[in-house]
């Protein structure tokens, strides 16, 4: 459905390109010494027409939308898609320049929905379908060759190591049947004739030498192989290995560098508020001080005057008893 617009546009913009070049031709300008930039750098002659341009642009949104229609290469088929709707937006809707009022909404309506249209295909580009990040699907699957070659060194080199011995216990158990062979069949013809008694165990021994040789180079071409492939395989992973430490190691030396940048900030915004709070904390003392100092002035004041009235009391008593 997101698609469907943008296959249409695409077909139109075939059937009738310079409509669209003249459209376009604003953004066209504007963008012309980045497109020449590109072809200086491109392994053609001369920069293509407007027309030529707006036919490519064609193109691009009919297959783009159609691999997006289809379910192709959705996100590489979003993000061109999002890529030829910023310059198609700028170079038809440019409701800014209009005069007439309905024009002007007009415009307006259709460049805020290709707007709505962009944020479309920016999720859509954006989709794992929900699977997890491409980065963290690119590290899972880093560790995991890491850890499956690993495992592979250590098999071949323990297949290497096994094959090794069951052909050298292979050339030792030929070699001795041969030879065991080739003493009988020298005491056989010993038996019939005296005089190929010495000539048959020499030829026995030559034939059981010769084939011993021959197993214990192959399975010395066949160990050297197994080794060489194991410690191929182990280069790799340790190479591996080391790339993996060193981006480890690096993501922690960023991750304690933020650690201790915000340790700082902390403590400078600490320092700070107790900055504001000890001029207030002074001024408490000193209020308190104050309070105090009055409170025993008044008291003292009150305690006097209490002896004042006490001793006006008691004249009058007794002036009143004299009488």
């Amino acid at each position: 459905m997101l698609a469907a617009l943008f296959i249409q546009g695409g077909i139109n913009a075939l059937k009738a390109p310079e409509g669209h070049a003249a459209a376009a031709k604003p953004v066209l300008d504007a963008v012309a010494p980045a497109v020449d930039r590109a072809v200086e750098m491109a392994p053609i002659d001369q920069r293509p027409d407007d027309e030529m341009l707006i036919k490519i642009d064609a193109g691009v949104k009919i297959v783009a939308g159609t691999l997006l229609a289809f379910g192709k290469y959705p996100r590489l088929a979003s993000t061109a898609l999002a890529a030829t709707l910023v310059p198609t937006t700028l170079a038809g809707h440019r409701f800014w320049e209009e005069t007439d009022p309905q024009r002007k909404q007009e415009q307006q309506i259709h460049f805020l929905k290709n707007v709505g249209l962009l944020g479309g295909l920016l999720i859509a580009a954006a989709d794992t379908e929900g699977k997890p990040s491409l980065g963290w699907r690119g590290r899972k699957a880093a560790k995991l060759a890491a850890a499956a070659t690993a495992a592979q060194a250590g098999a071949i080199s323990g297949t290497a190591s096994d094959v090794t011995g069951r052909v050298t216990g292979a050339v030792h158990d030929v070699g001795g049947k041969v030879s065991g062979s080739a003493h009988d069949a020298g005491g056989a013809v010993a038996g019939l004739a005296a005089g190929l008694a010495g000539i048959a165990p020499a030829a026995g021994a030559a034939v059981s030498s010769r084939k011993g040789a021959d197993l214990s180079s192959r399975a010395g071409e066949i160990s050297a192989d197994w080794s060489k492939r194991a410690a191929k395989a182990q280069r790799k992973a340790e190479k591996r290995g080391a790339k993996l430490q060193k981006a480890a190691e690096k993501r922690g030396a960023e991750l304690q560098k933020r650690a201790a940048k915000r340790s700082a900030e902390l403590q400078k915004h600490t320092a700070k508020r107790l900055e504001k709070v000890g001029p207030l904390r002074d001024q408490a003392s000193k209020l308190g001080h104050d309070v105090a100092a009055r409170a025993a002035s008044v008291s003292s004041e009150v305690v006097h005057q209490a002896e004042g009235l006490a001793k006006d009391a008691r004249k009058r008593a007794h002036a009143l008893s004299s009488h």
